[in-house]
């Protein structure tokens, strides 16, 4: 029975451990596909709730005016696109002034939207979260124990030192080649026998 039990033990502590890669295999297609991209912060979501209000009164604007149909129809599909923004990002915690187009057009808006377009093109770095998954994965394996457990664990160790010391030789290149421009060329040649795979690599990892 207690033979049984330690195997089903080191069983789950195996399952555990290939679970566990999943997520830093996500984390390296990500990274690499550029879409990986930090939670809409407040300023965001004001944005582009304000985004909604932008839309709702240039509609009721081109109507009261007696635009051209072309127009107004054009302002009304613009409202209900914008809906979905609003629900993607989520709602704010404190709503922008949005009344009139006096209160949309304010300076505040203008400053509102430039800070939201910076963040949007933000990313996390690569290396902290691949960092941060490794860490799980360690957390994980380790919960179970068993031999499996152990393994993984060392297996998950070796993988973060490992990646330690890419991202160090990687950052040492970069900063080579922007110390010694007139070798970067040489350096280029150097590495001209990498496969494609490898150079796609590096190319993700200095971001």
């Amino acid at each position: 029975m207690k033979r049984r039990t330690r195997q089903v033990r080191e069983s789950t502590a195996k399952v555990a451990a290939y679970l566990s890669l999943i997520p830093l295999a996500v984390t390296l297609f990500v990274a690499g596909c550029d879409s990986l991209r930090l939670a809409p912060s407040e300023q965001q979501k004001q944005n582009a709730w304000l985004h909604g209000r932008t839309t709702v009164l240039t509609a009721q604007t081109a109507q009261s005016e007696e635009t051209s149909p072309e127009l107004q129809a054009l302002t009304r599909l613009s409202e209900l696109q914008s809906r979905s923004f609003a629900s993607y990002f989520g709602l704010p915690k404190e709503y922008p002034a949005a009344e009139s187009a006096e209160d949309v057009l304010a300076q505040s808006n203008w400053q509102l939207a430039d800070a939201a377009l910076t963040e949007s093109a933000q990313r996390p770095d690569p290396w902290q979260f691949a960092d941060a998954m490794l860490e799980l994965g360690i957390g994980v394996c380790a919960l179970f124990g068993g031999v499996y457990g152990t393994r993984a664990v060392r297996f998950f160790k070796d993988a973060r030192t490992k990646s330690q010391a890419l991202q160090e030789v990687v950052t040492g290149n970069e900063l080579f080649k922007k110390q010694n421009q007139a070798q970067s060329q040489a350096f280029k040649t150097a590495h001209q026998n990498q496969s494609p795979a490898t150079r796609q690599l590096v190319a993700q990892l200095k971001g």
